[in-house]
């Protein structure tokens, strides 16, 4: 059956103690994506167009972390437990080798993949991310926090302010791919309670103020992409890493904040299959 990301359905697999939720579709016989998330997110949470575009050329997986959405366990309270968590699902789905493409927190948790279990991974993107003890990082809390009152007071999702600029380009992006995370009407995942959200905070503070990583041990080809203006992920830290690892490739898109692959999908998804196809 020809699934979309609106109507692939959940599944379920044991690993590590936990009943992951995940979805999986697309092109089979190949290396698979393993799409990691942002903070909070759960499966709905993922942008189907760039899902979809994925979906035409490979297999393509989503999941929910430990304690998110539909998934069993309590949050992870460390980066390093949630890379743990993720390598074990992994295997579980019996792949051996993979690729990621890590958003937001999902870059974090990638990038301790790839110092934990390097062997597991051919290629990853890391988008609107950045470095283990990278400046501002920590300051995502208190940015959070801030735009999720004004999310309230102004009858909007958070992720109006967080994830886009306020320019007329970023508002009307913003309102398009929050449009595209309501495609999927039956089915649709459990909300993340508030208690495993502030125990990603903490564990993204936390990881913050971290002794850095040594990315030059990062020996994988590693594609960055970021907006120009990303409130929650200094753009800066983008260009950090592309100075620290080997193998890279950067694009930073004009006009755009933290989802800024969400606001340039189109490119985006031809800029990434491009790489994965290399």
């Amino acid at each position: 059956m020809g699934y979309t990301y609106a109507t692939v359905p959940t599944q379920f697999v044991e690993a590590n103690g936990v009943r992951f939720a995940y979805r999986t579709y697309g092109k089979r016989g190949g290396i698979p994506i393993i799409y990691l998330n942002h903070l909070a997110a759960n499966l709905d949470n993922c942008d189907p167009e760039i899902m979809d575009g994925f979906a035409s050329q490979h297999q393509i997986i989503s999941f929910d972390y430990r304690g998110i959405g539909a998934t069993s366990g309590k949050q992870g309270e460390s980066i390093q437990m949630m890379a743990k968590d993720v390598i074990a699902f992994i295997h579980a789905l019996g792949y051996d080798k993979v690729d990621l493409l890590g958003f937001s927190l999902g870059g974090f948790v990638s990038q301790e993949i790839l110092i934990a279990e390097p062997q597991l991974v051919r290629k990853v993107i890391l988008a609107g991310t950045g470095p283990r003890g990278g400046q501002g990082i920590s300051d995502v809390v208190g940015l959070t926090y801030k735009d999720m009152l004004k999310g309230y007071l102004t009858f909007r999702d958070p992720k109006f302010y967080l994830f886009f600029t306020q320019t007329t380009n970023g508002k009307n992006a913003a309102r398009q791919f929050l449009k595209r995370i309501k495609e999927r009407k039956e089915n649709r995942d459990t909300n993340t309670k508030i208690s495993a959200f502030r125990t990603q905070l903490k564990a993204i503070y936390k990881w913050g103020h971290e002794q850095p990583a040594d990315l030059s041990l990062i020996k994988q080809p590693v594609f960055i992409a970021n907006g120009d203006n990303d409130r929650m992920v200094p753009s800066p830290l983008s260009y950090d890493m592309e100075k620290r690892l080997p193998n890279v490739e950067l694009v930073i898109y004009e006009d755009a904040g933290h989802g800024g692959i969400f606001q340039n999908h189109i490119d985006f998804v031809k800029k990434a299959l491009a790489f994965y196809a290399k």
